[in-house]
């Protein structure tokens, strides 16, 4: 005789709720949403349409800019923020391959997203990051929320970005965002927290403000975690281009989609191949950026 047959019934039989109740309480969940979308759907919308138009806007400049201007504004940037000769060559041979290929539209298009995303992701999150700092109060009520963003399932999601706003470019960037944000929020608040207190008290002791504390000394110290949650971000929105492409962002993401669905093993890979090449340009360029910043922070501080 096992020991669960030796037991009592109510010890071997986990107590749930009723299958009744289960039901009434998930349909009164879902009949609650569903009212809330019809009542303020299209006031949401309205509040997005500045951002819908600001992505529509940057996805056409990038599509209908000549693709050897394109290549070199992009070389341009790398230069800028990497000043590595390699690093131009090696952007320019990538991006001549994956126009060859025939890929270079839905590039562009991966691109404007990324980029989008990125920039709305440092613009909230780098205030929140700051705002943490400040308080531990805040700390506590924003450390579970990113927890919950970073851990919930990407598909979990996206079914409420979608029943609020639809299939179209701006639920797929709101997705990538809430997937991509936490990194540059954590290590934003970690940054400023890790600045030496000695330094800050010899602030205090030249009579800065807490703005210019916050602005001359926190931030230009803490820039290294800062760039790693910014290199962080730019790698999770690369990550759900492709998830992001079932609620209709399109770009390198769909057609990695469309290959799954069809089982086209080398168009797969080959769009899979091209996000992999933007990463790691972001990324190296990223890296070089902070450390540049980093080298000019320490050369001003001493």
């Amino acid at each position: 005789m096992s020991l669960k047959e030796m037991l009592p019934e109510y010890m071997t039989e986990f107590p749930e709720m009723g299958r009744a109740d289960l039901r009434d309480l998930k349909k009164g969940i879902d009949q609650s949403f569903r009212t809330f979308t019809r009542e303020n759907g299209e006031a949401i919308e309205n509040f997005f349409y500045p951002l819908k138009m600001f992505m529509v806007w940057f996805e056409k400049l990038l599509l209908g800019t000549p693709w050897p201007l394109m290549i070199a504004v992009l070389c341009l940037l790398v230069w800028l923020g990497a000043r590595s000769i390699t690093m131009v060559i090696g952007t320019a041979i990538a991006l001549l391959v994956i126009g060859y290929l025939g890929m270079w539209e839905d590039t562009m298009r991966t691109l404007a997203l990324v980029s989008v995303s990125t920039f709305v992701c440092i613009a909230i999150g780098i205030p929140v990051g700051i705002l943490m700092s400040k308080s531990d109060r805040i700390q506590a009520v924003i450390v579970p929320i990113l927890d919950i963003m970073q851990t919930i399932p990407a598909f979990v999601y996206l079914i409420p970005v979608l029943m609020l706003l639809g299939i179209g470019k701006v639920p797929g960037l709101i997705a990538v965002c809430i997937y991509a944000i936490p990194p540059v929020v954590r290590l934003t608040n970690l940054g400023i927290r890790l600045v030496d207190k000695d330094v800050l008290e010899a602030a205090d002791a030249f009579g800065a403000s807490p703005r210019q504390k916050m602005m001359q000394v926190q931030l230009p110290l803490a820039l290294p975690n800062l760039f790693a949650g910014v290199n962080q971000t730019i790698m999770m929105a690369l990550a759900m281009v492709v998830v992001a492409s079932l609620i209709g962002a399109h770009g390198l993401g769909s057609q990695v989609l469309k290959a799954v669905y069809n089982q086209y093993l080398t168009h797969g890979m080959m769009n899979g191949l091209a996000i992999v090449t933007i990463a790691i340009v972001f990324d190296r360029v990223s890296q070089k950026f902070g450390k540049r910043l980093q080298k000019h922070s320490e050369k001003i501080h001493g």
